[in-house]
């Protein structure tokens, strides 16, 4: 078939992606600068089928939130609260139990759980909660604590980055989220998250997790104060360490919301750069096999014709989301998963339920089976 291009500087890129031969940061900046979506669009659905076929992946899964006090303020968050804020929250060990199980006939195959850095709860409350979890839902997947938390939690208990991990990982943890990358270049770290770890640190605080054996998701937080160069940078960064450990699943592009935040002024990003970002991802991130749509992110229909730009996961059920609510986002908190699988059905896709790992799924409405 003969492709047009209409941005001439990417038919260089085009061969490469023909070849299956790897991008380098200079390509990077070129497909975040050009305004030919449709190019990016195409170039990226080649290497998506390439990797995935057909297939978009989604989760019955539940998020859990145990509390929103937080150390840190962050200028892009909406979530984390002082101690004395009295709209702040902190579940006790019962209330995460019950909240885990609570009013949701679909029996899910994960726990997606982060948090605040409260200054408070100890590496021995958390593990007690994942014990209870775990004791509880024995066949659920505990998908727990970002780098940004581990790194926490090692500090206060005076303990190596490694010992805190493995004390996590006999309590239950099962994988990692990939959360509070936010984008690790340092003038801009400084600006939106100069209370947080830096890039370096959270790079080695996944590279550790790798070792280890666990799993993990990884993130870049896009449409604030960075450049496209920040952006290649990111995702060169995070392909370097998947050269190294193979832990990386899965990529997931997050929009910076800015309602409620000390970011305020800046605009909400459009369809048009979420789409872009999906597709920079994909042709950048060739040693990361998915990259996922978070629909409560960037909506489900720009999610689902994210399906078509790079994207093969749509994320999962989540049935109650808080941190990009308290951003603004008007989503909704939750979707059945007869929902999911319509949305990707209508985007020309065929569903295939999984686990954390990408384990496919078959279930009834009240039990599940995963197909290893």
């Amino acid at each position: 078939m003969q492709i047009h291009i209409e941005d001439r500087k990417l038919v260089p890129i085009l061969e490469k992606v023909d070849a299956g031969a790897r991008l380098d940061f200079t390509d990077g900046v070129a497909l975040l600068r050009t305004p030919d979506i449709l190019s990016l669009g195409y170039m990226a659905n080649v290497v998506r089928e390439r990797i995935n076929g057909n297939t978009t992946w989604f989760n019955v899964n539940r998020h859990i939130n145990p509390t929103d006090v937080c150390v840190a303020s962050c200028k892009l968050c909406a979530f984390g609260k002082r101690a004395k804020d009295p709209k702040a929250y902190t579940w006790s060990l019962e209330e995460v139990w019950h909240r885990a199980g609570e009013g949701w006939s679909e029996a899910v195959t994960e726990f997606h759980i982060v948090g605040g850095l409260h200054p408070e709860l100890t590496l021995d409350w958390y593990c007690q909660m994942l014990r209870g979890l775990k004791d509880r839902f024995p066949d659920v997947h505990l998908k727990a604590f970002t780098m940004v938390e581990v790194a926490y939690l090692a500090q206060r208990t005076r303990i190596s980055i490694r010992e805190t991990l493995q004390r996590l990982i006999d309590a239950g943890v099962d994988s990692m989220p990939g959360g509070g990358a936010e984008i690790f270049n340092e003038r801009v770290r400084r600006i939106i998250c100069d209370h947080k770890i830096d890039g370096r640190q959270w790079i080695e605080v996944a590279r550790a997790a790798h070792e280890l054996g666990l799993k993990s998701n990884c993130t870049m937080l896009y449409g604030h104060i960075e450049t496209e160069e920040d952006q290649a940078d990111h995702l060169i960064r995070l392909r370097e360490l998947q050269d190294d450990t193979h832990g990386f699943q899965t990529f997931i592009p997050l929009a910076f919301h800015p309602a409620n935040t000390a970011l305020e002024h800046v605009p909400t990003t459009s369809g048009f750069l979420d789409l872009k970002m999906i597709a920079v991802s994909r042709l950048l991130l060739d040693n990361i096999d998915h990259i996922k749509a978070y629909w409560i992110m960037m909506t489900p229909g720009i999610a689902q014709i994210a399906q078509r730009f790079g994207a093969d996961d749509l994320d999962g059920t989540v049935v109650e989301e808080k941190i990009y609510h308290d951003a603004g986002a008007t989503t909704k908190q939750g979707l059945r998963r007869n929902e999911l699988l319509r949305l990707i059905r209508e985007a020309g896709r065929e569903p295939m339920e999984r686990d954390t790992l990408y384990h496919p799924v078959t279930r009834t409405e009240t039990a599940f089976t995963v197909l290893v």
